[in-house]
């Protein structure tokens, strides 16, 4: 266990539009990935994946694709993403990209045959029904960014069904030539070689063969989004979705060391299901308790045993704190906290994934109305849905643009960037980047914390305490989530800090008080 490059390494997360521009534009691009690969290099992450980069009309910032092999204009070409390849793997860099199966574009070739006519060769590529006997949708689905998830087409009389926008319809992967087309797609990149994929909304890919209409969630409450007063029953996770998976993984299976990881909004016994019978499913069905956890020592222990004991035999953990759907970890628990939540993440048994710009302790940035870019806040405006703010130009320094962008960046700059960039953040010693740094720098020193095995400790209210071990290696993490001093577990005693997220008293005995906001690594 822990011998592949995905168990033992950190997964880095890249939003394209947002990391580097290299042509003045204000969008990132491919050439700007590349010239910052030595940074990630320094930071010491082992794979970036890279949110979608396909030809797009960008009506949902590139998870509306239009073709699966090639690349969008706005972020260069198939040689530039070439280019970027090689010199990534030169630096022992792994390239994860994107895949977004459950949907195309609407100005997809395979959709435009499809909506051309009902005899078309393509048209059950697509999910397409009758109206009901009124003329209304086919059934109640909604769409995940609100209203119904069917449109009308009024040249071929028939409704087509958009799990997310009217511009997204979705594909038929019950159709075995959806299928063997999809796989092409994948075996495309993985000959140029790409070395996995992260697999959009994954869980959705097979829907209800009868159509049968979601029953109402009993526990929706008003400024919930709309998609949330219906329970998901028919509309996704269907148990066939499994043989899909299932088939993707065999496709990568046909490559050396390839990571299929599966997006996942699921409670934790239907997620363990996306590992397969005889692990044969996602090698990584993505894990965002954390996203969505009370940020309490009681509420974050729990999840975290029940996570672990629900894997399956030789089922591989991993964690994620952030990503582009969801505010950033600062945002949602404050920076001293953040600083903890980071020990969190890369202490914990399993694969952990981080996104750009959180190891600044980037904020939520506020978005004016007039420059609001996110599709689902258009559509259901003003109830906080907003995906903008965690997108934001990742901040190099502090000259104009954050050195993100010699134009006007694509959405606002935080305000603060002119302190909160790597180039300020790295010459202070005790910077949250500084931390991230030596806390991944440790995690690959040691083996306990990498691929060692998790043991829960006791502790008191407000601290959350485990040990990692790895045969005569104990390694024990005490984190204060509240801001004010806790007793230290009693064991620490006998031990020396490694590191603190404060990053001082290291290689000193403990003392017996966790201060506001700390977070420690003993060694014993």
């Amino acid at each position: 266990m822990g011998d592949l490059w995905w168990q033992h390494g950190i997964v880095y997360q890249i939003y394209p539009r947002s990391f580097q521009d290299t042509n003045g534009d204000g969008v990132g691009d491919l050439n700007g990935i590349t010239r910052r690969l030595d940074y990630l290099q320094n930071l010491g992450v082992d794979a970036i994946w890279v949110s979608p980069i396909y030809p797009s009309p960008m009506a949902d910032f590139g998870y509306d694709v239009a073709d699966y092999c090639g690349i969008h204009p706005m972020f260069g070409t198939l040689s530039d993403f070439d280019r970027l390849l090689e010199a990534a793997h030169g630096r022992n860099l792994r390239v994860i990209l994107d895949f977004v199966p459950n949907h195309t574009s609407d100005q997809h070739p395979w959709f435009l045959e499809s909506r051309s006519s009902r005899t078309n060769p393509k048209r059950d590529w697509y999910i397409w029904r009758d109206a009901k006997p009124d003329g209304g949708p086919p059934n109640n689905w909604i769409s995940n960014f609100g209203g119904s998830a069917w449109q009308w087409d009024e040249a071929t009389g028939q409704y087509y069904y958009h799990a997310f926008l009217k511009e997204q319809p979705d594909l038929n992967w019950r159709n075995l030539e959806v299928r063997a087309a999809m796989y092409d797609t994948l075996r495309f990149w993985l000959e140029r070689g790409v070395d996995g994929f992260r697999v959009d909304v994954i869980w959705h890919l097979i829907k209800d063969a009868q159509f049968r209409d979601n029953p109402p969630n009993p526990g929706y409450q008003p400024g919930q989004p709309e998609i949330d007063r219906l329970l998901q029953v028919y509309s996704a996770d269907q148990p066939e979705v499994q043989e899909v998976v299932r088939e993707m993984r065999s496709v990568l299976d046909e490559y050396p060391e390839r990571v299929l990881i599966g997006e996942l909004y699921l409670p934790l016994e239907r997620l363990m299901a996306y590992y397969g019978e005889n692990l044969e499913g996602a090698h990584l069905p993505f894990n965002f308790q954390l996203l969505q956890a009370p940020w309490r020592a009681d509420a974050l222990t729990t999840l975290i045993e029940e996570y672990e004991q629900a894997l399956p035999q030789g089922g591989w953990p991993n964690w994620v704190l952030g990503n582009h759907d969801r505010p950033r970890i600062a945002a949602r628990v404050g920076e001293p906290q953040a600083r903890v939540a980071a020990m969190l993440l890369l202490t914990l048994r399993g694969t952990p994934t981080l996104y750009y710009g959180d190891e600044l302790g980037m904020p939520a940035v506020p978005i004016p109305p007039e420059r609001v870019q996110d599709p689902w806040e258009k559509n259901e405006p003003g109830l906080g849905f907003n995906r903008d703010p965690e997108r934001t130009p990742m901040q190099w320094d502090g000259g104009p643009g954050a050195g993100f962008t010699a134009g006007e960046p694509w959405l606002p700059l935080s305000a603060d960037f002119k302190a909160r960039n790597v180039a300020t953040m790295s010459e202070e010693p005790t910077s949250i980047l500084n931390l991230y740094r030596r806390l991944i720098a440790t995690r690959r020193a040691e083996p306990a914390l990498s691929v060692g095995s998790y043991h829960q400790v006791a502790a008191g209210p407000d601290v959350l305490a485990y040990e990692r071990r790895h045969g005569d290696r104990r390694l024990l993490i005490a984190l204060n989530l509240c801001m004010q001093g806790r007793p230290m577990p009693p064991t620490a005693s006998a031990g020396r800090i490694l590191l603190s997220t404060h990053l001082d008293h290291a290689d000193q005995v403990p003392s017996d008080t966790l201060r506001p906001g700390e977070g420690v690594l003993v060694a014993f």
